[in-house]
């Protein structure tokens, strides 16, 4: 459960990242290497590392990306007006829209994730 939660949410962030086996490939193929004599244990390994293939982005991920920075700037300009929002005049651009494009992406993958079941297996 933890090890699901934290590849959930490491996958979540912006990055490389590779798609890892299921749970149930993974227990396969260490009762495979574990039956497997002393000298072909690397070839049963290496043979699973190179099906652990590099994750490809989504249309969703893009799309956030590229709208959120203007969308971001659009926010921050109408919040500057707001009398209870004075604070954000204090925060620099540079590090606001950065800041609001990296939670964007973060929440964007992580409801993917959890609305659309893409969740690691564990069963």
């Amino acid at each position: 459960m933890v090890l699901s939660s934290s590849s959930t949410f490491n996958e979540s962030l912006p990055g490389k990242h590779y798609d890892a086996p299921t749970r149930k490939e993974i227990e396969e193929r260490f009762a495979e290497w574990e039956g497997a004599k002393e000298s072909e244990r690397k070839k049963v390994f290496i043979e699973f590392m190179k099906k652990v293939k590099l994750s490809k982005l989504d249309d969703a991920t893009m799309i956030t990306g590229l709208v959120t920075p203007p969308a971001a700037m659009a926010a921050k300009r109408a919040g500057e007006s707001v009398p209870q929002l004075r604070i954000i005049k204090s925060i620099p651009d540079v590090v606001f829209v950065p800041s609001a494009t990296v939670l964007a992406l973060v929440s964007v993958k992580l409801s993917r994730r959890i609305f659309l079941g893409d969740v690691a297996s564990t069963s």
